[in-house]
C-alpha cells in the first residue's frame, strides 16, 4: 500500500470539500492500492495534528466532523472530544507545520496541501520545499507573489502540483508541460478562465442588464460576497500571470494590463457594497449593452478573456470581441474554455473546454494532483 501523508491548509469551501473527497474515495483508493494520511488540518488561526505524526492521523470521524464544524463558522479548536490529537494556534501552528516537514520531508514524505485564499502560506510553502516536501495549490497567491517567490516554488518541478490554480479539475497546466517539455513553443493563449464573468457575459448578451445578471449572479453563489471581486478581473489577472510565467515571462501581477468592468469610484475602499448593488452598477448597464450591440453588428461576441503572446510578453485581461463561431464565442453559461496556439497547434489550435470553477469541481482537481505524486512517495 502506498501512503501519502498530508497537511492541508484552509477550511474554506475547497478544503473542506476535498476532506469530503478523501472520506468517500477511500474504497476506490483501496482498490488502487494508495491512502492519503492525513496527518494535520489548518486554517488560518490554528491546527490540528494527530498525536504521532509518524504513525498515526486523523480519522475519517474527525475529518468529517472537521467540515462540519468549520461549515457552521467554528474553531478546530471544537475538536477536543474527538480523538487524540493536538492544537496549535497562531505563530505555534506555522511552526509546527515547519516541524513535521523537518521530520517527514527527508523520511516518509510528506505533501502540503494549500486550499487557502491566503498570501501568508507562502513562507511556509519555500520552506517547506527546502526540505524535500511536495506542495499542492488550490490557492493562486503563492504562485502570484513576486517572480522570485514563484521561481522559487517551482525549484524541484516534479514536486509541486497546482493545476487547480487555473482550470479547476480541467487539464490546463498539465496539457502546457506537455506541450512545452516536448519542445513544442507555445506561442499563444487565449482564455475564458472566470466561470462567473462567462456567465455574466453571456446572459448579458441575451439582452439582459448587466445589473440585473450581477445580481441573479450572486443569488446563485456564482459571485464572491463582494461581486467587484469577480468584477474587477484580478482573479482572471492572477491565473493569466501563472500561464505567462509557465510560458517563460519573467514578470508580476503589476505588469498585467488589467480591465476592471466598474471605476475607481465604484471600488470597495470608495463605495460600500450595497450602493453598488443598489445604485453603482445600474451606471454601467448602458456602456456594457453598447460594447455588446457594437460587437454583434460586427458578428462578433463580448468575452472577458486573457491574452498571453509569447513573442511580445503580451499578456492581458478585459473584455474581448470574438467571432460567433469561434471556441470562446461559443461559450455558454460558467464553462472555463483555453485556446493554444504552438507550433503543432497552429492551424488546429489545442482547446480545453469544460467546468471550471466550483468547490467540488476544484476539489476534485486538488485531490487528483495529490494522487499524482505518489511516484515520489
Amino acid at each position: 500500500m502506498k501512503i501519502i501523508p498530508l497537511i492541508l491548509m484552509g477550511c474554506g469551501g475547497v478544503g473542506r470539500q476535498l476532506l469530503h473527497h478523501i472520506v468517500s474515495c477511500r474504497p476506490l483508493h483501496a482498490k488502487q492500492g494508495v491512502h492519503l494520511r492525513v496527518i494535520g488540518v489548518g486554517d488560518s488561526r490554528s491546527l490540528v495534528v494527530a498525536s504521532d505524526v509518524l504513525t498515526m492521523e486523523l480519522n475519517d470521524k474527525i475529518l468529517l466532523e472537521t467540515c462540519r464544524i468549520k461549515l457552521g463558522g467554528g474553531s478546530l479548536s471544537d475538536l477536543s472530544n474527538f480523538g487524540e490529537r493536538k492544537l496549535f494556534l497562531n505563530t505555534e501552528a506555522t511552526k509546527k507545520v515547519i516541524d513535521i516537514a523537518t521530520l517527514l520531508g527527508k523520511s516518509t514524505g510528506l505533501a502540503c496541501v494549500d486550499c487557502s485564499a491566503s498570501s501568508d502560506t507562502v513562507n511556509v510553502l519555500k520552506q517547506v520545499v527546502d526540505l524535500g516536501c511536495c506542495i499542492v495549490l488550490a490557492n493562486k497567491k503563492p504562485l502570484t507573489s513576486t517572480i522570485e517567490d514563484f521561481n522559487k516554488l517551482i525549484t524541484h518541478p516534479r514536486r509541486i502540483r497546482h493545476e487547480s490554480t487555473v482550470g479547476a479539475g480541467l487539464p490546463v497546466i498539465a496539457s502546457l508541460t506537455r506541450i512545452l517539455s516536448s519542445g513544442d513553443p507555445v506561442h499563444h493563449i487565449i482564455g475564458s478562465l472566470s466561470g462567473t464573468l462567462g456567465y455574466i457575459m453571456s446572459e448579458v448578451e441575451k439582452g439582459k442588464p448587466l445589473s440585473q445578471v450581477v445580481k441573479v449572479a450572486k443569488s446563485l453563489g456564482y459571485t464572491e460576497p463582494d461581486p467587484r471581486d469577480d468584477l474587477s478581473g484580478m482573479d482572471v489577472a492572477r491565473k493569466a500571470l501563472i500561464l505567462a510565467r509557465l510560458l517563460g515571462q519573467q514578470i508580476n501581477l503589476s505588469d498585467i494590463k488589467v480591465e476592471s468592468l466598474f471605476p475607481k469610484e465604484m471600488g470597495p475602499d470608495v463605495m460600500p457594497i450595497n450602493d453598488f448593488l443598489d445604485g453603482g452598477v445600474l451606471a454601467l448597464d448602458s456602456d456594457i449593452q453598447e460594447r455588446v450591440t457594437n460587437a454583434s453588428s460586427r458578428g462578433n461576441v463580448l468575452r472577458y478573456a486573457c491574452v498571453i503572446e509569447s513573442s511580445s510578453s503580451r499578456c492581458e485581461v478585459g473584455l474581448q470581441e470574438f467571432p460567433k463561431d469561434s471556441p470562446l464565442g461559443r461559450l455558454k453559461g460558467s464553462d472555463n474554455v483555453l485556446v493554444v496556439y504552438s507550433r503543432c497547434y497552429n492551424e488546429q489550435p489545442l482547446v480545453i473546454q469544460g467546468a471550471g470553477a466550483g468547490n467540488d469541481t476544484t476539489a476534485a482537481g486538488v485531490l487528483a494532483d495529490i494522487l499524482d505524486l505518489q511516484d515520489l512517495f
